[in-house]
């Protein structure tokens, strides 16, 4: 087995859920007591998200290049970013390390080509919905057509994620939200949903969705536990 390196905390209420999934799916290809080889760094959340939003992405690259430096000194062999958003700096943190890192859009688009999708919308922060660097990966790397919500439902999507989310608050109001724009996403062509934030799955699920749902989170951990076996 692989050691791998997680960067999380961002926040720490899915960071929670990547160290379950990736421990439950090791145990069962593994059995009796195995569990996952692993190096957790969990950052402060609250400097970084400041940082976002100030639009100071050098800045937090720094502080996430620190943090990965730390865990490969540690003795990782590979490494993840717990989080969609913060994949905005992937290049600059995987350029500043030798070992290789799992990209969270990479194995997503996988999962949806096997399920045979092509048209999918897009549920994150505003930065994963609105900049390139995510949805121009799932395109240009992946040939996928990617849709996102309009203005005001990108904003309630925002706005849930890190006022009530990232402090593990479910509303159920907010959920009704969610499937509603699901649903609105679904009539424009949407195939399939993405949860593009590694929270949003605390909150809806495929009950919720009248389309498959793709949850970046788990899909990462499955990705990452089979490559610590590969």
């Amino acid at each position: 087995m692989k050691t791998l390196g997680l960067l999380g905390g961002m926040s720490w209420e899915s960071t929670v859920t990547y160290y379950r999934l990736i421990n439950q799916r090791i145990g069962r290809r593994l059995g009796g007591l195995h569990s996952a080889e692993l190096l957790l760094y969990s950052v402060d959340f609250e400097p970084i998200e400041q940082l976002q939003h100030a639009g100071d992405w050098d800045a937090a690259a720094h502080q996430l290049i620190a943090a990965a430096r730390s865990i490969e000194r540690a003795g990782a062999e590979g490494l993840m970013i717990c989080t969609n958003t913060m994949h905005k700096v992937y290049e600059a943190v995987d350029d500043a390390i030798s070992i290789p890192m799992l990209h969270i859009a990479d194995a997503t688009a996988e999962a949806i080509q096997a399920a045979n999708h092509h048209t999918v919308g897009l549920l994150g922060t505003a930065f994963t919905m609105e900049q390139t660097f995510y949805r121009g990966r799932l395109s240009e790397r992946h040939g996928l057509d990617v849709l996102v919500p309009n203005d005001d439902d990108r904003a309630i999507v925002h706005q849930v994620i890190y006022d009530e989310l990232c402090h593990g608050q479910i509303c159920n109001a907010s959920r009704q939200h969610y499937t509603r724009v699901i649903s609105d996403l679904a009539e424009r062509g949407a195939e399939a949903v993405i949860l593009g934030c590694t929270e949003i799955s605390l909150l809806v699920g495929p009950d919720d969705a009248s389309i498959p749902v793709f949850d970046t989170t788990a899909i990462h951990a499955m990705q990452a536990a089979d490559w610590m076996l590969d």
